[in-house]
């Protein structure tokens, strides 16, 4: 019997091949033996088995990002809509459903060990189902007042959710020397959901005569369908996918994680919270300019820059890549600042393209930066390397950092939303953001790279 083609419960253990199928009492499809790291493994069977398990799961991750982030797109079409709410309740709209998925993500996350990837990729890809069909419904219905519109856009952020679910399962696929590369397109494909949501919905729902809003959320049911259906038909669950309760609570103990946690929220966070206000960003900023068309760029060029920001961490380490990243992040906040005085839209576009990048960048380092840090700070009685439980509390930790930087997806539009309300300008909230990169740089600088730091011999 095939790994390919095995039934659906298995009352005994099999090996084949090095790779073993176990069910009773679980229902699915089982690898009970994984060893990635061992080359001669990893050769024969590993890496076939990974790969066909990575595009699927990119797949579905590609979908809940896109309906995460569908508001950031069809907020900007509500007033001709006929919806009277004020531009900040627009931004609420944009903020909560990043507020909800970020809290879903550590749930999220216990729910691989529990159920299986495999199994759990299905369930959170029909969960989808709910925020589609309530915009489809209630965007139609100008008379809807704004507390239900709030409420049927959080229930998006069970799209956010499927991030932590989708990067923990295929941390376990994957050795060490790959997954950086293995994670950066894995969160690419995710994050490249939000570009093609505000590339595809403004196109779709102005087809023939008038505006269709509904369809925003109707052309992703078939999509949802065929994400379940790939994900039962292709993906494995892994035995070895173990990320205990005692493993989290332990990895929360751990300071790295949080000092990690902390500057995912200046990447991620960057680019989630960016990402969702860019649309109304232009819209509001530039009212007599049509360049909410644009908005789709910078998510597309930060999407595609985390995996190489994850490959170029595997050469020269994540945490000096990290740097740069926070760096090149100052320089591009500093020059929207002086687009936004000069009234430059030109300007203005090509530094937040800038920030994009170094953002979707810093991604990828950041979350290289994880398996490479537990892995050099995790010992057995011995004073060896416990690789068993620093995959583990590597993998609770990619949880908790995924939902802490996931807060920056609320942060930023509120940020942009009280710096108007407060002061007529974007600028103020745009310094901040600038100072925050400065602290995350030095955060970064002090932890992993400085001379005689704990971690200073090791390419973090």
């Amino acid at each position: 019997m095939t790994l390919e083609a095995r039934p659906q419960t298995v009352t005994a253990r099999e090996q084949t091949g090095g790779v073993g199928t176990v069910e009773a009492p679980r229902r699915g499809r089982w690898i009970d033996v994984w060893d990635p790291e061992d080359a001669t493994f990893w050769a024969e069977k590993g890496r076939r088995v990974a790969r066909r398990n990575l595009w699927p799961s990119i797949f579905a991750e590609f979908l809940g990002f896109s309906v995460w982030q569908l508001w950031s797109i069809v907020v900007v079409s509500l007033p001709a809509a006929g919806f009277g709410y004020s531009t900040d309740q627009m931004f609420w709209l944009v903020a909560l459903p990043s507020l909800v998925g970020a809290t879903l993500r550590l749930p999220y996350t216990f729910a691989v060990p529990k159920f299986g990837g495999r199994n759990w990729t299905i369930v959170s890809a029909l969960l989808l189902l709910i925020p589609t069909i309530g915009l489809a419904y209630f965007v139609s219905r100008p008379d809807t007042p704004f507390w239900l519109m709030a409420l049927v856009a959080a229930t998006a952020g069970a799209g956010g959710g499927n991030f932590a679910s989708s990067m923990t399962n295929i941390s376990f696929f994957f050795p060490e020397r790959d997954k950086g590369f293995a994670l950066g397109l894995n969160a690419a494909g995710g994050n490249l959901g939000v570009a093609v949501v505000q590339l595809v919905v403004p196109a779709v729902i102005v087809i023939g005569a008038g505006l269709s809003l509904e369809r925003a959320g109707l052309i992703w049911l078939p999509l949802i369908a065929l994400a379940a259906i790939l994900a039962w038909k292709v993906m494995d669950n892994l035995s070895a996918a173990t990320s205990s309760f005692r493993a989290s609570v332990t990895a929360a103990k751990r300071p790295h994680t949080w000092v990690i946690s902390f500057l995912y929220i200046g990447t991620f966070g960057s680019f989630i919270g960016f990402s969702a206000a860019f649309p109304l960003l232009i819209k509001t900023t530039f009212p007599d300019i049509a360049g909410v068309q644009l908005a789709f760029l910078g998510a597309l060029v930060g999407s595609v820059s985390r995996p190489f920001g994850g490959k170029l961490a595997d050469l020269v380490g994540g945490a000096w890549v990290t740097v740069c990243a926070f760096v090149v992040m100052g320089v591009g906040i500093l020059s929207a600042i002086v687009s936004l005085n000069a009234g430059s839209f030109a300007g203005f576009l090509i530094s937040f393209l800038v920030l994009f990048v170094a953002s979707g960048a810093g991604n990828g380092s950041t979350y290289r930066m994880i398996p490479a840090v537990f892995r050099s700070t995790t010992k057995d009685l011995d004073g060896g390397v416990d690789l068993v439980r620093a995959r583990r509390e590597a993998a609770a930790c990619i949880g908790i950092a995924s939902a802490v930087g996931a807060y920056g997806g609320f942060l930023v539009p509120r940020g942009f939303a009280m710096s108007n309300g407060a002061y007529g300008s974007l600028v103020p909230a745009l310094y901040c953001f600038c100072g925050f990169y400065v602290v995350c740089l030095v955060v970064t600088y002090f932890c992993y790279l400085r001379r005689g730091g704990p971690l200073s011999g090791v390419r973090v």
